[in-house]
């Protein structure tokens, strides 16, 4: 709902700026979180006291969504009303669904881009303590890889965010998917010794990840009509979301029977799969 309030409100020209604010608060404050819960880890053991943060944060998001936030719902139809009639009907779920599933070619695309990213994700959150603490890497350590990924994910937004507005959002995505894959051969292929290769790769996928991300929300908003964005956006999210579950259940079916750096080798080649289908598949709008 955060991302569908901040394209009402910002318009067609300032999406990417608004889609990279929004992304770089959260994955700014999962990259901080996993830094912050990884030295408690290594002082105090894995609870109760890491959770404690997580109570914090949902009692102080309650509290703003209540008492702060107001709905933006009326500069939707506001933008519904200036849109032609002809292409501004309200359709239902089904029909948004397999548009933005298959049928548009771009969406199509945008949709894969998505779910391929948010694998990589759940991938490492999978793989990498277990490979890294394999390698000997402490609890700590470990932290420090996890907290990387996410900060420069998060951070980075806030550059190509704008970035997608003046560039297109395109490029950003191929090339935000290509960098994702120097990260996994960085990893896999352990360039260095295990603990900097974690930290070097993590930073690569964190670059890569924020160029594809904002793009790829704003490149859905940029196609999908005022009247059924928020429907579009919600599929979109789905097979996005869903790249965790794929990511998770990648990582431990190929970990157990080829071991866990195969599963990295895997989702590398996945990435470089899923950036060239956007480049030969995604049509760029212009504003």
């Amino acid at each position: 709902m955060t991302v569908n309030m901040k394209i009402d409100l910002v318009g067609k020209k300032s999406r990417g700026l608004a889609m990279g604010l929004n992304e770089a608060a959260g994955y700014g404050a999962v990259g901080l979180t996993a830094l912050l819960t990884g030295y408690l880890a290594s002082q105090y053991g894995l609870r109760p006291e890491p959770f404690y943060i997580g109570i914090v944060y949902t009692i102080i998001g309650l509290l703003l969504s209540v008492f702060i936030i107001k709905d933006t719902r009326a500069y939707t139809l506001l933008e519904a009303k200036q849109t032609s009639i002809e292409n501004n009907h309200k359709p239902d779920l089904w029909w948004v669904f397999k548009e933005t599933s298959f049928k548009n070619k771009s969406l199509f695309s945008i949709s894969q881009a998505g779910l391929i990213n948010n694998l990589n994700d759940g991938m490492s959150w999978g793989v990498f303590p277990l490979l890294f603490m394999s390698m000997g890497v402490g609890l700590e350590g470990m932290g420090w890889i996890k907290a990387v990924y996410p900060v420069v994910w998060g951070a980075g937004q806030i550059i190509t965010g704008p970035l997608a507005d003046k560039i297109g959002r395109k490029p950003l995505i191929v090339w935000g998917m290509f960098v994702q894959v120097l990260g996994h051969i960085i990893i896999g292929f352990e360039w260095f010794e295990p603990l900097t290769s974690g930290v070097a790769g993590s930073v690569f996928l964190g670059i890569g990840t924020a160029m594809v991300y904002p793009a790829l929300l704003a490149a859905v908003s940029d196609t999908a009509y005022p009247a059924w964005r928020a429907l579009s956006l919600g599929v979109y999210r789905f097979w996005r979301d869903m790249g965790y579950a794929a990511g998770a259940l990648m990582a431990g079916v190929v970990g157990n029977f080829f071991g866990l750096v195969w599963s990295v080798h895997i989702a590398g080649v996945l990435t470089f799969i899923s950036g060239v289908i956007v480049w030969i598949k995604m049509k760029e709008l212009k504003y």
